[in-house]
């Protein structure tokens, strides 16, 4: 089992930028799969990005590309999200997942992944 612990949301005007973090507990966090995802109010569980452990290949939705950033750091657990040129349309709950599952594909949906964290929340007004 894997303890995931999200930080950094907050409320952000649009245009604005925001860094969440976050950390994993267990021994072999370099071996994980990392993604985010979020969850708006009425809508369903949304991918945001992913990082593989193997190559550290990332991979982004449409809607954030350009504008969010993944990156990982093993030595400390953590995996972050850098999102600038915030949108009033990124307004959502903030989900960390952790994998320890091999898959083939890019880890862009919400199966692939057997660990989640609480989630933060992240608002931006216009």
């Amino acid at each position: 089992q894997v303890q995931l612990v999200e930080s950094g949301g907050g409320l952000v005007q649009a245009g604005g930028s925001l860094r969440l973090s976050c950390a994993a507990s267990g021994r072999t966090f370099s071996t994980y799969h990392m993604g985010w995802f979020r969850q708006a109010p009425g809508k369903e569980r949304e991918f945001v990005a992913a990082i593989r452990w193997i190559g550290g290949n990332t991979y982004y939705a449409g809607s954030v590309k350009d504008r969010f950033a993944i990156s990982r750091d093993n030595a400390k657990n953590t995996v972050y999200l850098q999102m600038n040129s915030l949108k009033p349309e990124d307004t959502a709950l903030y989900y960390c997942a952790a994998s320890t599952v091999y898959y083939s594909g890019s880890y862009t949906h919400s199966y692939q992944y057997n660990n989640w964290g609480q989630g933060t929340q992240v608002t931006v007004s216009s």
